[in-house]
């Protein structure tokens, strides 16, 4: 059951809305069952057959911390919590990388070992830390209470189930034991029915069309064909749109739909492509993985404590293993590799600049211009890795953004076409388009007057404009914010009504978030 499908906004969310707040007038404990409940009907809907595995996880990890809670010797929790992260992450090795590590020594070794297909089961990279962070925090003493329906709830929670935000034990049980949110506010729903509504527009009118340019792109790619310059920054910028409004619009609308129970998500995206540099993009980009990685690897493998050496050693291992977190294929863990080393290099350069008497801080005017072109164009350069289907394809689209697969200026226009990238009589079976209005039908791709509109929407919309939170949600508006007053709000609502009637025209179109898959 997707976010932007007809069956979830009108069938089961009403549903499940109503029937917590009626079920909250008799029992509070009854009604957090009952949105437990439909939380592992959400999972099953998917694949039923995965949800044992998941209930398994959920009764192993409780027991598990309760344990670690009650262990009268501290060597004891140690040892509970070192089994417990062990099984943790066993689970998610069988599921999510065995064949990846068979095929991968397969390859190396000449060698043809089998191994049965295993389905990755949907949400497992996030249930699994999750609990792992559970765990870690009960050992701290940061987590104390072992409500056991809480805790299903804690993890099986329909917002952020299948794709995040990471949640902490000790952000979510204060609020299911609050009174204060088995009753219905208009507040919170407004406020989270204009967060969703900004996320489904997000989703449905930017994402999934920035995907109509990306897909066939790396497709070609994927089958041999190298894109010339303009057909390749075509793919790597429409990419670089896509994940950046269907992320964003999955964590609007996982946020929204939560504030409609009244229980406050962690806000896990903050205008990433305005950073003006690469470590201030990972505080705005998957904000709570960003810090699971941090204070859950980072920091227990040193951290910064052991010297600028040892400190981008650490580095490179958080951004290797984030990588590898995101999937199964070598891919990912190049893309973590290159922003380890964006990394490395911006913390060596803010140390250069300290050693000669300058202060690292935010920049301003032209400097911060250019920071965030830079930030971006190195962003970009990694995401066509994160997106390409192997090490190969993803080289190929690089090289052809680098201009080393020719440009071919010619002032007829079939040549014109070619130096777009946008046809090759090398590659018959892949013709985008022939004119600027008009696209190939066949391949379901409109022409190029609507992606250049696309891409300077894009860009006015991330660098100029206030994010959702910013603009909706009453803790991150500031008292001096342009959307603080009623008028200004009368006004959002009205945009936000429209674009709810523009963006339900498009569910029809029905497609999964991107980070679904990780």
């Amino acid at each position: 059951m997707l976010f932007n499908s007809y069956g979830f906004i009108f069938g089961y969310l009403p549903l499940v809305w109503g029937g917590f707040f009626l079920i909250a007038r008799h029992s509070h404990k009854l009604a957090a069952l009952w949105l437990a409940a439909a939380s592992l009907f959400f999972y099953g809907w998917w694949n039923v057959k995965f949800l044992p595995l998941l209930l398994a996880s959920i009764a192993f990890n409780y027991a598990v911390g309760y344990a670690i809670g009650h262990a009268s010797d501290p060597r004891t929790a140690r040892h509970l919590l070192a089994g417990g992260i062990v099984a943790n992450l066993l689970l998610l090795g069988v599921f999510k990388y065995a064949n990846f590590f068979i095929g991968s020594i397969n390859d190396v070794l000449g060698l043809n070992i089998e191994l049965a297909r295993i389905v990755l089961p949907l949400g497992i990279s996030f249930f699994t830390f999750t609990q792992i962070a559970f765990l870690v925090d009960v050992f701290r003493g940061i987590a104390k209470e072992y409500d056991f329906i809480h805790y299903v709830l804690f993890v099986t929670y329909f917002p952020h189930l299948i794709a995040g935000p990471v949640l902490h034990h000790k952000q979510m049980m204060p609020q299911f034991a609050s009174a204060s949110i088995y009753r219905p506010q208009y507040s919170n729903m407004g406020i989270g029915l204009t967060l969703f509504t900004i996320g489904l527009a997000k989703k449905v009118l930017l994402a999934d069309s920035f995907g109509e340019y990306a897909d066939p792109v790396f497709a070609a790619a994927k089958e041999g064909f190298e894109p010339r310059l303009v057909m390749a920054w075509t793919g790597a910028l429409a990419y670089t749109f896509q994940l950046y409004f269907d992320f964003s619009g999955y964590s609007d609308m996982a946020v929204g739909l939560s504030r409609m129970f009244g229980v406050q998500l962690p806000v896990n995206f903050n205008s990433p492509y305005k950073a003006w540099n690469v470590i201030e993009f990972w505080r705005r980009w998957h904000m709570t993985l960003s810090a699971f990685l941090r204070d859950y690897l980072y920091i227990p493998l040193g951290g910064n404590r052991l010297g600028p050496a040892r400190r981008h050693v650490n580095l490179m291992i958080t951004m290797l293993l984030g990588g590898l977190w995101h999937g199964a294929n070598w891919t990912f863990v190049v893309w973590g590799g290159l922003h380890g080393l964006f990394l490395v290099v911006n913390h060596v350069w803010h140390g250069l600049r300290r050693r000669f008497g300058f202060t690292p801080g935010e920049p301003t005017g032209a400097a911060r211009i250019a920071g965030v072109l830079v930030t971006f164009f190195c962003v970009v350069i990694a995401w066509i890795m994160f997106r390409a289907d192997s090490l190969a394809s993803g080289l190929v689209i690089i090289k052809g953004c680098f201009g080393m697969s020719g440009i071919a200026l010619s002032p007829s226009l079939g040549a014109v076409a070619e130096a777009w990238g946008l046809y090759s009589k090398e590659y018959e079976g892949f013709v985008v388009l022939t004119g600027w209005f008009e696209g190939n039908a066949a391949l379901n791709v409109p022409g190029p007057l609507k992606l250049v509109i696309m891409v300077l929407t894009g860009f006015v919309l991330v660098w100029t404009l206030p994010n959702s939170q910013s603009m909706v949600l009453p803790e991150y508006r500031s008292e001096r914010s342009i959307f603080s007053s009623r008028q200004a709000m009368l006004g959002l609502a009205v945009s936000a009504g429209l674009m709810a009637a523009v963006a339900l025209t498009s569910v029809s179109r029905v497609s999964a978030f991107l980070y679904y898959q990780f």
